[in-house]
């Protein structure tokens, strides 16, 4: 197949297809016109690029895959070194979950500080939250509407 019907069936574009032919993770053959030629086993290996995408992984970190399905697998995940990618990223989507529940622990922190800033019921001396309208309705936190 050509490049343009590849694209089309990967749901990316030729431009696309060239710039990873470039970075050496999808090669084409020429046909007799000139023209790139792809098989079968090309659209599997840019489908596994795509879904990698997808979920968050660099072009080099999903070389291991590529290289597994060229080696002849079923899977790109069929291979030690894509396991290891797995591994890595795993690790790091470890670390940003927890800088990202730190960082939502301080302002939920920050929401249940009194500051002098915030208007108090005069009743409960809790804070009002005001919400702008059309936002939806009022919570129970002393809102007024």
């Amino acid at each position: 197949m050509r490049i343009g019907e590849l694209a089309e069936r990967a749901s990316t574009t030729p431009r696309a297809l060239r710039y990873y032919e470039s970075r050496g993770l999808l090669s084409a053959r020429r046909d007799s016109s000139g023209y790139r030629s792809y098989d079968e086993a090309d659209l599997t290996i840019l489908r596994q690029i795509r879904t990698l995408q997808d979920c968050g992984f660099e072009l080099e970190e999903i070389r291991p895959f590529v290289d597994c399905l060229r080696a002849g697998h079923t899977s790109g995940d069929d291979c030690a070194s894509s396991a290891e990618v797995y591994r890595r990223k795993l690790a790091e989507l470890d670390a940003l979950i927890g800088q990202l529940q730190g960082v939502r622990g301080w302002i939920a922190a920050k929401l249940d500080e009194p500051s002098p800033d915030v208007p108090r019921c005069e009743f409960t001396l809790a804070p009002i939250h005001l919400e702008p309208r059309g936002r939806g309705a009022a919570s129970d936190k002393g809102d007024i509407s």
